[in-house]
């Protein structure tokens, strides 16, 4: 098993990374795909005008797309540098009165202002940078209210995309997440371990206080998020793969080989 990083080491590597991060998710239309199909998640279980806590929050893209669709957010992060850009982005939108920003790991839940709240966001990957989510379910048990929702979008071990590459010759990016203790992350300079979750491995570490409600992969047939060009350069493949993506993704099973996993659970009602 890989050594955990100390939390200062992945803040940082997100601090620096937040402008080119903003960068790179420009013009990028499969990334916006895979956030819109995150974003109907929510829509479909989570009610309008809902209070959300998000975690990794990042540089604030979700939290002012969800304020924009009448939900209430506070959005959490544990870097300084994503969370000025989300401060930039909510006050550009005018949207102060729908968005709070806060410092906080999600390791840390204790310390959240405000909650109970209706339902948890923790979206692209983030709860993949701790081996352990019991501190997160403890957390969530404490801040998402009996039968509010917690959405967690998370990178499972099996992508077919990444395995594909085994084709290619690059036998040690397609097995990355087979790994045992996951894999080591290289972000500007600073090294960290990353740990990939099967939807069940989610769902067993949430079991006490939730229950499952659906389990979805996310780009099971479409490229990894890294994969800018397909969907610009090649229009009507990518369409294609999108379609059969839809139709495929909520199955079994499908819905646990994308390049991520929607976990959706329901607190359950306090006796």
């Amino acid at each position: 098993m890989q050594a955990e990083a100390p939390i200062a080491t992945i803040a940082g590597a997100f601090s620096a990374t937040a402008e080119r991060y903003d960068a790179f998710a420009g013009s990028h239309p499969h990334l916006t795909r895979i956030r819109e199909k995150v974003y109907a998640c929510v829509a479909e279980f989570v009610p309008a005008g809902a209070s959300l806590l998000e975690l990794n929050a990042g540089t604030g893209t979700d939290a002012v797309a969800l304020a924009r669709r009448g939900h209430r957010v506070h959005a959490t992060d544990v870097a300084a540098g994503m969370l000025a850009r989300q401060r930039a982005k909510v006050e550009s939108a005018g949207l102060q009165d729908a968005v709070t920003v806060q410092e906080c790991s999600f390791l840390d839940l204790d310390r959240v202002d405000g909650g109970p709240f209706d339902a948890a966001l923790s979206n692209l990957g983030g709860l993949n940078c701790t081996a352990d989510l019991a501190p997160v379910a403890a957390g969530l048990r404490r801040l998402v209210a009996p039968g509010g929702v917690a959405v967690l979008v998370v990178m499972p071990r099996i992508c077919l995309w990444e395995l594909a590459l085994v084709l290619t010759g690059q036998v040690r990016l397609a097995t990355r997440r087979l790994r045992r203790g996951g894999t080591i992350a290289h972000l500007e300079g600073r090294h960290f371990p990353v740990h990939y979750f099967t939807p069940r491995h989610v769902v067993r570490a949430f079991a006490a206080g939730f229950d499952v409600m659906a389990v979805r992969g996310l780009s099971v047939l479409t490229p990894t998020l890294e994969s800018k060009n397909l969907a610009i350069r090649h229009r009507r493949a990518y369409a294609a793969l999108a379609w059969l993506d839809d139709r495929l993704s909520p199955r079994r099973p499908f819905r646990a080989w994308g390049d991520f996993a929607v976990v959706v659970l329901r607190r359950r009602a306090q006796p």
